[in-house]
């Protein structure tokens, strides 16, 4: 059954909608607690590494990180949560800061013990001196296609097991992004729902910079998967030619509540920023994983 707890129905949605046009968002989330450092809580390690050798994206270098809980146990499988952008989400003083919050969550058992892979988009360096990097972000995370999953399934979680041991669990997979990070992490467990089927959407660009605007009307057209969906924007999302952001997540969610998935809708006043989602984060990850730490209270 969907979750309705956090969800707030389309219809009421557009006249805040409306009567924010044009003005300044309050925009004042603040990061919670679970966002600081406290006594007793076990820190994670967080390592940084760069791959450079991709068939997938071929020609592309990238940094990740990787973070490890202190509670990681090599005999047990850990659960993974994947971040897309992953360098703002690793920042410790950054607007959604992971790493702190997973410290703290873990500690409380409000989620399961979990390895973060933070993978910053790929780029592509200039054959001459003087020259730009090429950015090969939206091609990565935009594209409606099964690419990406296929880099993380083929590249990235192979590597990464090679020093730690992950769920093959595909309960035990989420993927988060912001913005074209929020469509590519949806793309990633809709295409592969056997890999991953956690995703928390952040401003999603559920808009038409590469065809993402038709996702609504697949959704309510094909039978439904067995994927977990957090959704979240702010009325003074973006408006521009490539469509209307906050009005995409609002028919996002509308179309997961017609076709019967488990999703949350957190719908609020701010703007393309990781703000909101950051400041909500903890409940997104008590939401997220309540199957697999219910047993552990």
């Amino acid at each position: 059954m969907p979750s309705v707890r956090p969800l707030l129905a389309v219809a009421a949605l557009v006249a805040p909608l409306a009567m924010s046009a044009g003005l300044q968002a309050a925009d004042d989330y603040v990061l919670g607690p679970e966002a600081k450092r406290h006594d007793g809580v076990p820190e994670g390690t967080v390592t940084k590494h760069v791959w450079d050798n991709s068939e997938v994206y071929p020609g592309t270098v990238r940094d990740y990180w990787v973070y490890v809980p202190a509670q990681y146990d090599a005999s047990k499988p850990a659960c993974v949560m994947v971040f897309q952008d992953g360098g703002a989400y690793v920042n410790p003083k950054g607007q959604c800061p992971v790493p702190v919050m997973f410290d703290n969550l873990i500690h409380a058992g409000d989620m399961p013990v979990t390895i973060g892979i933070f993978l910053n988009p790929g780029v592509i360096p200039p054959a001459k001196e003087g020259q730009r990097p090429r950015r090969n972000r939206s091609f990565e995370y935009d594209t409606l296609s099964d690419q990406y999953a296929r880099f993380l399934i083929e590249e990235i979680l192979p590597a990464v097991s090679k020093e730690y041991n992950l769920s093959d669990d595909p309960e035990c997979r989420a993927i988060c992004g912001a913005s074209s990070g929020g469509i590519c992490a949806f793309t990633v467990a809709w295409e592969r729902p056997d890999a991953f089927r956690k995703v928390v959407s952040q401003i999603g660009s559920f808009t038409n910079i590469r065809g993402g605007h038709v996702y609504p009307a697949i959704i309510r057209k094909t039978e439904r998967k067995p994927i977990r969906v957090a959704l979240q924007d702010g009325s003074n999302d973006l408006d521009n030619l490539h469509g209307n952001w906050p009005l995409a997540n609002q028919q996002m969610a509308a179309a997961l509540r017609f076709s019967g998935y488990d999703y949350q809708f957190v719908y609020g006043d701010g703007g393309h920023n990781r703000k909101h989602g950051g400041a909500i984060f903890p409940d997104t990850m008590r939401w997220l994983w309540r199957d697999q730490v219910d047993g552990e209270k």
